[in-house]
């Protein structure tokens, strides 16, 4: 059991039945009040973001989550395959599950796979991909005025703003935790 001064950002909790990531935090002490823990949390299950409010003397099971490594294979409707890179068995997850990481997968993409019960039920995606760029207005030399970039448009549809030498066909580096260009590849 966690005590309120061990819930992190990144922490996996089991909360109504189910796990859930906390993806942030706030504690604070009013007065002669007890402490209070403001947290934002994922479901891991669903992908549903849930604000809660943990009290002080709350006490809260932690998740027993473990990790795989698999292979993105292909999209199916709103199923997108994947296949374990040590056992060879091919699991699906759904669009919604994924939230917006779904933009950062093509073919070959290895994700780290998150295991409840057995089952896979998230992932976790490299911190850094590449991905080619489709289309890119042209820059304008001189045109610095609004701070050099332009907003360019990934293989997987997800928009970006880049400095202003990126052309379609280049590849570039993007940031998936902020969704913002790195480097060109």
């Amino acid at each position: 059991m966690l005590n309120l001064t061990e819930i992190k950002t990144g922490k996996k909790i089991i909360w109504n039945g189910e796990p859930y990531v906390v993806m942030d935090y706030q504690h604070s002490k009013i007065g002669r009040g007890g402490a209070v823990m403001r947290t934002k949390l994922k479901n891991l299950l669903s992908g549903a973001i849930i604000d809660y409010t943990f009290q002080g003397a709350e006490k809260i099971e932690e998740a027993e989550v473990s990790k795989s490594y698999a292979q993105y294979l292909y999209r199916a409707g709103e199923a997108y395959q994947f296949m374990d890179t040590v056992t060879y068995d091919q699991f699906s997850l759904s669009k919604k599950v994924l939230g917006n990481m779904y933009l950062y997968l093509i073919e070959g993409t290895e994700v780290s796979i998150l295991n409840w019960n057995g089952q896979p039920i998230n992932l976790e995606l490299p911190i850094k991909v590449t991905l080619k760029v489709t289309d890119a207005p042209p820059g304008i030399k001189g045109d610095t005025a609004s701070g050099g970039g332009k907003v360019v448009t990934l293989e997987t549809g997800i928009q970006i703003t880049t400095p202003l030498f990126v052309k379609t066909g280049d590849s570039v580096i993007v940031n998936t935790e902020k969704g913002t260009y790195v480097s060109r590849a």
